[in-house]
């Protein structure tokens, strides 16, 4: 079916990544490795940083921080998408710079381990380690502990949000703001957006299918909220929340209804409704609807950060 796609978007309005099942998109993220220029950028210094969690586990990050420019102590820890099995691509690394600029803020870039080779929960652990250390490590990165955040696209977003839940949980220091980007938030896939969205460019339900067959191959597993946000027994307690979705996703609408859930829970929450979108639309950085929408995250963090 053809979808009324901003016409910016193309090619990649009319392109889905060909994934047969989860070894395909092993195979296919092999390909996928960080800029060569990550390390050479005339406006972020950028370093990778590895450390041994509470698990005994090795977890890798990239800390971004603007050369010349006081961040004020603002700091966001930053989770890619790319369904749990691929890594980040050039459009990540450049909106985490945009971020770290124009907020400006210094990010902890995670770099979790994926699918097929690991499956929950170990992700989201890699990603919630990655908190507690940023938290832990927070004065040597030039942060005010009160002010980190944390934020995520598509899986990255589910991880962000699951990392959330898990600080209200455990007591660990909670998030100032989360910055959700058209996420994953439901492993049941039961939304209208999902019945409707079989064939949409980018991303589809077919997809998502395949990919929680990777992230959660195990589908009885206990703290299910931390693979599946929208499961959460309660959305008490959780921080202020930017929520935005892509007009032709089958995620839009679990992306709605996580807005819902956190506002009918008491938390503040703004959401953004991009129009002629598919999902993973950042791709096209030279868009106007892409640098709207990045200008707007970019406002919600920057008032988010003052508050």
């Amino acid at each position: 079916m053809k979808y009324p796609i901003d016409k910016s978007f193309f090619p990649f309005s009319h392109f889905a990544p060909p994934i047969r099942n989860v070894k395909t998109a092993g195979m296919m993220n092999s390909f996928i490795k960080p800029p060569f220029s990550l390390h050479r950028d005339a406006q972020v210094d950028i370093c990778k940083e590895c450390f041994t969690d509470a698990r005994g586990q090795t977890v890798e990050v990239f800390v971004m921080r603007p050369k010349n420019k006081d961040t004020h102590g603002n700091g966001l820890v930053y989770i890619h998408g790319g369904g749990f099995f691929f890594d980040a691509a050039g459009y990540h690394y450049a909106n985490a710079k945009q971020y770290a600029l124009q907020t400006p803020c210094t990010v902890v870039f995670v770099r979790y381990r994926l699918t097929p080779h690991v499956q929950f929960p170990v992700p989201f652990e890699d990603c919630y380690a990655a908190w507690l250390w940023t938290h832990k490590n927070a004065d040597r990165l030039h942060m005010d502990k009160n002010k980190i955040a944390i934020g995520g696209d598509s899986a990255g977003g589910c991880l962000a949000a699951a990392v959330s839940l898990a600080c209200r949980d455990k007591n660990a220091p909670l998030p100032c703001f989360q910055l959700l980007v058209y996420p994953v938030t439901d492993r049941r896939m039961n939304t209208e957006s999902h019945r409707r969205f079989t064939d949409t460019p980018m991303w589809n339900s077919r997809l998502s299918v395949k990919m929680w067959d990777g992230y959660l191959p195990d589908k009885n597993i206990k703290d299910i909220a931390y693979a599946s946000p929208l499961e959460a027994e309660s959305f008490v307690g959780l921080p202020k929340t930017y929520v935005e979705t892509a007009q032709f996703d089958c995620l839009h609408d679990e992306a709605v209804a996580y807005a819902q859930a956190l506002q009918n829970a008491g938390c503040a929450v703004s959401l953004y409704e991009t129009e002629g979108t598919m999902h993973g639309f950042d791709i096209v950085q030279k868009s106007p609807i892409v640098q709207q929408a990045v200008a707007k995250r970019i406002q919600f963090m920057k008032n988010a950060f003052e508050d």
